[in-house]
């Protein structure tokens, strides 16, 4: 039987900035610029962590139907939103975070030239399951204006297949990126 990974109370902080920490490291790699952590996003993250937990789905959308847009706007968030990344899992936040690497949608919600800010949070079950959820956002954007549950799929850019190529962002930078990894 695989170890559980307990998350106690007093590590947000720690785990937080190892998020922060690595997020950075990879972006530098890419030649992006560094993000900062945001208690505004920390906190729509959180709101929606515990909120997929309730609803026992990994998904983007609310059980009142609110958007991530509209989340970050409930918190208060003054900026443009760049993307929103989910996961199901019983892995560590740096597992996570490698599996949010392996899928092209997702990655590019981390690595966006556009993201100035993160939220990071989660919430742990008492079985041990933890929901994810990463939020990019960009203080200097102006903020979208909330549309009644639209799909999510709709917000993803197409791929980009020559890394080296113009992104989809570049080209279209009202896109919001929305993406999740499946539960493991």
């Amino acid at each position: 039987m695989p170890n559980l990974y307990k998350i106690r109370k007093n590590d947000t902080a720690k785990l937080q900035f190892r998020m922060l920490d690595s997020v950075n490291a990879l972006r530098a790699a890419r030649g992006a610029p560094p993000v900062a952590l945001n208690p505004q996003l920390n906190a729509a993250a959180a709101t929606h962590s515990q909120d997929m937990s309730l609803q026992n789905r990994p998904w983007h959308f609310g059980s009142d139907g609110s958007s991530p847009i509209d989340r970050l706007a409930r918190v208060g968030y003054q900026g443009r939103l760049v993307g929103e990344n989910i996961s199901e899992t019983y892995e560590t936040e740096l597992e996570t975070l490698a599996a949010w690497m392996e899928q092209e949608d997702t990655r590019r919600t981390i690595l966006s030239s556009q993201a100035r800010e993160m939220g990071f949070a989660w919430f742990q079950e008492t079985n041990g399951k933890i929901w994810w959820t990463m939020v990019m956002g960009d203080p200097g954007g102006a903020p979208r204006i909330p549309q009644a549950n639209p799909s999510a799929a709709r917000l993803v850019p197409n791929a980009v297949d020559n890394p080296d190529a113009a992104t989809a962002e570049q080209a279209d930078p009202d896109i919001v990126v929305i993406t999740s990894t499946p539960a493991t």
